[in-house]
């Protein structure tokens, strides 16, 4: 019976009479006597993990609770990891296991050391099955001590013999198979895995399971076999998947003894069941019986989607995308599951990173330097073509909705692939839309928010996706439902992509411009986001206005063209300040740059500042300013020669002085036969009549 409250209060504060110490072996008493209701158990072993918490913190203390802790208390603790203990006391029991090996430090390595060695010397099959089960718990608390244990002279070799014996526990080898699973995760382990476990792996996973019961049906058709047993089946097809999963873990990740194969002798042997073959077998149990060994059905298979030619069969299968999306959408928050769901789609999602010419070269040189002396082209089902079309079908499975809701509650392991799959979802301009209805925008908002600055990389990848969506979306759909985050949450991610990654090896300016183009487009709405944009990156702006990327610049230059809309972005220019003035002196060198999309940039600021009379003396007072307005009314391009109009007629319908200096200026620089010559030169309607009106005001106005 579960203790009642007040029970459970006079317990705790019989507890609290005692020191330190007492209180530890109290707890590893009842931990000792067994036979406790789990919910019991595992409140021990918080109350455990607690203490070893506290005395590790503690650095007064005068005795710490790890010297009555000996291999008897160990073996106690360690004891509860067993695979056939509830679920519940294994979770609480492996964070109990990390708080001793954290507080007890080389000691705690050393009686694990001891437990692990103890248990595999004495050989019977339930120390065995404890001593795996605790190997594959604490490998991923404790890799390096777990590895030198696991890496020990002799013990790799005896699993061989162990696992093919006539009579063998279903236990023991799945506690093995579990604990070869998690080892795979180290190269070192992998080797040595491939070394002495392949080749009865293989014989795992290539056994028919229902061909002993075949055989001894044929031999006694009368004989009953009960469903499970032994005598029925060797190997159950939750071992055989456990099996295929390390299999897949080698086959795709090939230790360094099979590249070191391939490059003396130009290809790896090939193994007896292919990676190709594994990925047909977690598919079919996938789709047969998603329930049975799913969770390492999904493993496999993310392993297996790191290869080119199973990304495409994958992908192509659409029952198969379908029932991932809904094992994803049933899978537990923060479990293997769902990581291991998340990856297969980042596989399938994944473009390759973008190369320098430099980058190009370098990777020719690696490949010609190995020992097979070819370049060794690219596989193609990797291209951007290939990878787009992939992308297209998972959006299609409908992962968009599934990703939303686990970014709400998933780990930040989780958090960062759900933003790669998103990412690589929004290259494809089609999908940009759909994206945004389904949510993307607020999740990618939420991202860069919640992930941590450890994970810049992740950061910048949620807000570049950020910044896609939004260039291809019209602002007031995305933000103008009544769940849609405000549309000024989605300037401060955008921003952070102004400046350069820091941590990058190469320049990439892709995001920036991608940045610049969303701003640009938020720019267009509203005053209130005209006036956040300013206020937080206005000087990050004006250095990229100066870029020596053409396209930088210019998305700048547009961004700053919208900007100028608002009164405060007006103020920039027109103030009486030398700041000001110097920007306007940039804008008029803009505004003759080389570049035509600049050129027309600066000249659509131009047309909207020089309705100010300050904007206008600026000009007219700066050298060369009136021959570059009159310049861009000399272009080829229409659009130019409206905005050269549209900045002439501002400036000569201007009043007082500022207009006189304005109308004098252009008189004294040919303003009159060039406003003539686009007038003639021009064919839209628009251009004409904004020239003819420019024309007349400097005529009709003798100053």
């Amino acid at each position: 019976m579960d203790e009642s409250p007040i029970s459970l209060t006079s317990n705790l504060e019989e507890m609290a009479k005692l020191s330190n110490v007492e209180q530890t072996q109290l707890i590893l008493a009842r931990l000792m006597e067994g036979g406790q209701e789990d919910d019991d158990t595992c409140r021990e072993l918080d109350r455990l993990t607690k203490m070893l918490n506290d005395d590790t913190q503690n650095k007064d203390k005068e005795q710490s609770i790890c010297d009555v802790i000996d291999d008897v208390c160990v073996d106690t603790i360690l004891g509860y990891l067993d695979m056939r203990q509830p679920d519940s006391v294994r979770s609480h029991a492996i964070v109990s296991t990390s708080a001793y090996l954290k507080a007890a430090g080389e000691k705690g390595n050393e009686a694990l050391r001891k437990f692990f060695s103890d248990r595999v010397e004495r050989g019977t099959y339930d120390d065995y099955i404890v001593a795996f089960c605790v190997a594959a718990s604490v490998f991923p608390i404790a890799p390096a001590v777990t590895t030198d244990i696991f890496l020990s002279e002799g013990f790799l070799s005896t699993l061989d013999p162990l696992m093919r014996r006539k009579w063998k526990s279903r236990k023991v080898e799945t506690a093995c198979l579990e604990m070869l699973n998690v080892a795979s995760m180290n190269s070192q382990c992998r080797e040595a895995i491939q070394k002495y476990c392949a080749d009865w792996l293989e014989e795992v996973v290539d056994q028919d399971p229902d061909e002993m019961a075949k055989a001894m049906y044929t031999t006694d058709p009368e004989i009953q076999v009960s469903e499970g047993s032994i005598a029925m089946r060797r190997h159950s097809s939750a071992v055989q998947n456990l099996a295929a999963v390390i299999l897949a873990k080698l086959r795709a990740v090939p230790s360094s003894a099979q590249q070191t194969a391939e490059g003396s002798e130009g290809r790896i042997q090939q193994a007896n069941t292919s990676i190709e073959d594994l990925s047909k077998m977690f598919s079919t149990m996938i789709l047969k019986d998603p329930e049975q060994g799913k969770r390492h059905s999904v493993e496999g298979l993310a392993y297996a989607t790191i290869q080119p030619g199973i990304k495409e069969e994958v992908a192509q299968n659409k029952e198969l995308l379908k029932a991932l999306v809904k094992i994803l959408s049933d899978a537990p928050a923060k479990s293997p599951l769902t990581y291991g769901a998340l990856s297969i789609f980042v596989n399938l999602t994944r473009y390759q990173p973008v190369q320098s010419e430099e980058e190009k070269k370098m990777t020719q040189l690696k490949a010609y330097a190995n020992a097979t002396g070819k370049l060794g082209a690219p596989n193609p089902l990797n291209d951007d073509d290939h990878v787009s079309e992939r992308c297209k079908k998972v959006f299609e499975a409908g992962i968009v909705p599934v990703l939303v809701t686990h970014s709400r509650h998933g780990s930040v392991a989780s958090l960062n692939l759900i933003v790669s799959i998103i990412s690589a979802l929004s290259v494809t301009t089609s999908l940009r839309g759909q994206l945004a209805q389904q949510g993307a925008v607020n999740l990618l908002i939420a991202a860069v928010s919640a992930l941590p600055d450890t994970e810049a990389q992740a950061k910048r990848t949620a807000a570049q996706a950020l910044a896609r969506i939004l260039i291809s979306t019209n602002p007031a759909l995305v933000f103008g439902g009544t769940r849609a985050r405000p549309q000024n949450s989605a300037i401060r991610p955008l921003i952070y992509l102004l400046t350069l990654d820091p941590g990058a090896e190469t320049r990439d300016l892709l995001p920036t411009f991608e940045a610049l183009m969303a701003l640009t487009n938020l720019a267009s709405t509203d005053d209130d986001t005209r006036v956040t944009i300013i206020r937080n990156a206005w000087s990050e702006i004006e250095e990229l206005m100066l870029s020596s990327n053409n396209l930088v610049s210019k998305a700048a230059v547009e961004l700053v063209c919208n900007l100028v809309q608002s009164v405060e972005g007006i103020a920039q220019y027109a103030a009486d300040t030398p700041q000001a003035a110097n920007r306007l002196h940039i804008l008029l060198a803009l505004a003759d740059a080389e570049d035509e999309g600049t050129r027309s940039a600066a000249g659509g600021a131009l047309a909207s500042l020089t309705a100010y009379d300050a904007v206008v003396k600026g000009i007219v007072k700066r050298p060369r300013g009136v021959e570059v307005v009159l310049g861009l009314c000399g272009e080829k391009s229409e659009d130019l020669r409206h905005r050269g109009a549209f900045v002439v007629y501002n400036m000569v319908a201007c009043e007082g002085d500022a207009g006189k200096m304005a109308r004098k200026e252009i008189r004294d620089k040919n303003g009159i036969e060039i406003l003539k010559e686009c007038a003639k030169t021009s064919r839209k309607s628009e251009v004409v009549e904004v020239t003819v009106q420019a024309l007349k005001a400097l005529l009709e106005q003798q100053d």
